[in-house]
């Protein structure tokens, strides 16, 4: 498939000669490119929950790949076999992570085309090919509706303007081009001046490690700055625009993203700046309400260390809480791929999805 634009960076994607899934262990950026490939469900299960694949979209594509080149893997089981082998590799990446929507939105898919056929007792070799072609139209459809959303949100975007972005919701938190990123990358590819400002994103430094490294390799003008000096520079007029990415939005509007996301859509606020999220309508999940969300908790350790460092007394209590909540009325829009949704949010993403089909 061609893009209208370069992918010069992929962070997961199919092998057809080996079928197995790709990519690239974040975990190692940017001292070393590190690739991993397999069809073995555990195997990239471990990948996403010690955060070699992260990122909403990436984690889905990544799931969804995992059981397609796993279902061509065992394809010559009887069919009762093969039905059960599949099941346990969706259940297995299923309880990888709980808070990112896109995981459950591609396996479902999945699970959908699985229980079908075995109803209709199609052949597993058949139901196989089925799982990995919608896996790799799961992974097509994000690296599309990723460059869609770019070119809405660089209409957003002002000549000139320094954008503050937190976390990485770029190439390498999705298929290929990114959310937030994408944004930047179209409007940088339309000669629009930007500067970007990357907050460093403790604890796994996501910001300093890959979002920097992203932004470096493009030739965008980036300057990282530590968690808690973003709201100094936003007091201080440096930002003209936030855009950060989404784990999930809630039917009524509430976004959930990487830990500090809140602090800084609430010093946006105060200061008059747009604070935009960038997020397919793979993210978005009408079915619940903010209540209903899990907020992972993730080993202290990660806290306590950086870089496998111990910084701190081994012994003491550390909170890990991965994500935080931001309430629709500090958001100013949604960026889809579907168009640019704005408040009321419960009303108007509720269209944006019809639409979505």
């Amino acid at each position: 498939m061609s893009t209208p634009y370069p992918l010069k960076i992929r962070a997961v994607w199919y092998d057809k000669e080996s079928n197995t899934v790709c990519w690239v262990n974040t975990l190692k950026l940017p001292f070393k490119e590190e690739v991993y490939c397999s069809n073995n469900p555990e195997r990239v299960a471990k990948a996403i929950i010690e955060m070699e694949i992260r990122g909403a979209p990436a984690i889905g594509v990544a799931a969804a790949l995992a059981v397609g080149s796993y279902a061509v893997e065992v394809s010559s089981l009887p069919l009762g076999d093969f039905a059960m082998s599949v099941g346990k590799a969706i259940d297995t990446l299923w309880r990888t992570r709980p808070t990112a929507h896109n995981l459950f939105y591609a396996l479902n898919r999945l699970r959908m085309i699985l229980e079908e056929n075995v109803g209709k007792n199609t052949s597993p070799s058949e139901i196989a090919k089925m799982i990995l072609d919608e896996a790799l139209k799961v992974m097509w459809e994000d690296i599309e509706s990723n460059i869609r959303i770019g070119e809405y949100g660089a209409e957003l975007i002002p000549d000139g303007a320094t954008i503050l972005t937190h976390c990485n919701a770029g190439a390498l938190a999705t298929s290929a081009f990114g959310t937030a990123e994408a944004v930047m990358r179209v409007a940088w590819y339309k000669g629009k001046k930007i500067k970007v400002i990357a907050t460093e994103t403790r604890p796994m430094l996501q910001g300093a490690r890959l979002t920097v490294w992203e932004l470096w390799k493009e030739g965008i003008p980036v300057t990282l700055i530590t968690d808690n000096m973003a709201g100094y520079v936003i007091r201080r007029g440096l930002v003209d625009a936030v855009i950060v990415g989404a784990d999930r939005v809630t039917r009524e509007g509430y976004v959930v993203n990487k830990i500090g996301t809140y602090m800084i859509a609430l010093a946006a606020k105060r200061n008059n700046i747009p604070f935009y999220v960038a997020a397919p309508t793979s993210t978005i999940d009408l079915s619940s309400s903010i209540n209903d969300v899990v907020i992972e908790e993730r080993n202290p350790r990660e806290v306590k260390y950086v870089l496998d460092k111990l910084i701190t007394v081994e012994e003491v209590n550390a909170l890990n809480y991965a994500f935080d909540i931001t309430d629709p009325d500090l958001v100013t829009a949604i960026i889809t791929e579907k168009g640019i949704v704005y408040p009321p949010f419960e009303e108007n993403l509720k269209k944006i999805m019809k639409d979505r089909g």
